[in-house]
């Protein structure tokens, strides 16, 4: 079935008013035009989109621009329609602009969405966090299968390592890293040196030879207070837990995230495009399906999915019978339904959800099962999944900033060798000056 197709009266150039004769732009000169249209809701130019089709420009000045909307009742048309007319119209040889609106097929609408997520990863906005931190985000399909409760244990098993660790707590309306984590403590904000702005100090907690850093809006708001905001808002509360908040040096950062594929997602993915996505389910069916859109979620934003955890197995009684309370299987079939592994399955404990309210991870000082495999999680992510290399052993060789210490050092030691035999070294540090540019170039 053809889509229905709206046409545009003509707008008139105002430079086509009392102007001396010019030829039209070609076609290319049309589509280059447009190339600087930006889609304010995808952030991408409406030729790279696919939204501009075609274009036709006639003897007499007549510019016709085919327009295809991702869908029909778009509410940005206006803007649009202002953008294109606004840009053709400044060359002297347009008379007038005509737009012929048009509808998306299914297909063009999602390759102008994996354009346009393509795009936002490509320019991702600076933030505090480290380049060198590995980012891992908890995510869940649905709510309750223990994703919070997943986040603050295995961040507490890597930091009994001797890691430093950042918890974000993405859920912005059912924060609940605070009371897991046993922090009660205000966050302030604070002007740092090399900072224009004041930024938030996040609460820290000591965890064996590491150390946790913890931002979320339960430090802002009280444990009681019922958040009621819309998605840009929880949007920019994020952005600003990643741009405004003091990190430091961070190892890790783990990303409680809400549950679903909505607005923080999205946002998440574009500003840290480097971010290893773990998906957490229960045995259920059910719970595996809904969980299966959040990796979806992450293969369409280009981030990689890198383990299922399945919570909530199987519940061993004190006789050592265990029932699968939740049914099983669910984490397995996860996993082999998006091509991941699966790198642990936590039993159902109470001393887990103890632990929890005592504000005491059960990874940091627990010794049943679950305790276990949540550490044995955390020495995977370690080892396999996202490994890290310390700061001062990392191997730069191939970058110009090794590179130019490397020369420089190398040098120096001939300086030095130079001085104690007597060897006038003027010559030697103009070939050291060349050698580093050419190194450089």
């Amino acid at each position: 079935m053809t889509a229905e197709r709206t046409v545009e009266p003509p707008s008139v150039s105002p430079s086509a008013v009392n102007r001396p004769s010019v030829n039209p732009p070609s076609v290319n000169e049309v589509m280059e035009v447009l190339s600087s249209v930006i889609d304010p809701e995808l952030g991408s130019d409406i030729v790279t989109l696919g939204m501009v089709p075609s274009a036709r420009v006639d003897a007499d000045g007549l510019v016709t621009v085919d327009v295809k909307l991702t869908i029909k009742g778009c509410p940005l048309r206006a803007d649009i329609k202002r953008e294109i007319e606004g840009r053709l119209t400044l060359h002297p040889g347009v008379s007038k602009v005509k737009i012929v609106w048009g509808e998306m097929n299914a297909d063009e609408r999602t390759a102008a969405m994996t354009k346009a997520r393509w795009n936002a990863r490509e320019s991702a906005p600076d933030t505090e966090i480290p380049a060198s931190c590995r980012v891992l985000a908890i995510a869940s399909g649905k709510g309750g299968v223990g994703k919070s409760s997943v986040t603050v244990n295995l961040a507490s098993a890597l930091a009994a390592r001797g890691h430093t660790v950042g918890v974000l707590d993405a859920d912005i309306w059912g924060f609940s890293v605070p009371r897991l984590l046993g922090i009660n403590d205000r966050m302030e904000a604070e002007q740092v040196e090399g900072s224009t702005k004041p930024l938030i100090i996040p609460n820290e907690r000591i965890v064996g030879d590491g150390l946790l850093k913890v931002v979320s809006t339960g430090f802002l708001v009280e444990e009681e207070t019922a958040l009621m905001w819309r998605g840009l808002m929880l949007t920019k509360a994020v952005e600003q837990f990643l741009r405004d908040v003091r990190w430091g040096h961070l190892d890790y950062l783990l990303i409680d995230m809400p549950p679903g594929t909505g607005d923080v997602q999205m946002g998440l993915a574009r500003m840290l495009p480097k971010t290893d996505l773990i998906v957490v389910t229960t045995p259920a069916l059910a719970a595996q399906k809904v969980a299966q859109r959040a990796a979806d979620m992450a293969k369409r934003s280009f981030l990689r999915v890198v383990g299922v955890i399945e919570n909530m197995s199987a519940f061993t009684c004190e006789h050592g019978t265990s029932y699968a309370l939740f049914g099983e299987g669910g984490g397995a079939a996860l996993a082999d339904a998006i091509g991941a592994p699966l790198l642990g399955q936590v039993p159902l404990e109470p001393a887990v959800a103890a632990a929890g309210d005592a504000g005491d991870p059960v990874s940091i000082a627990g010794d049943g099962e679950a305790a276990q495999t949540f550490r044995a999680i955390a020495e995977r992510i370690l080892s396999d999944i996202a490994p890290i290399t310390p700061p001062d052993e990392v191997d730069m060789a191939g970058c110009s900033a090794r590179l130019f210490d490397s020369v420089n050092a190398a040098f120096a030691d001939i300086d030095a060798g130079n001085a104690d035999s007597g060897v006038d070294g003027n010559a030697v540090g103009t070939a050291t000056s060349v050698h580093v540019r050419t190194a450089g170039h």
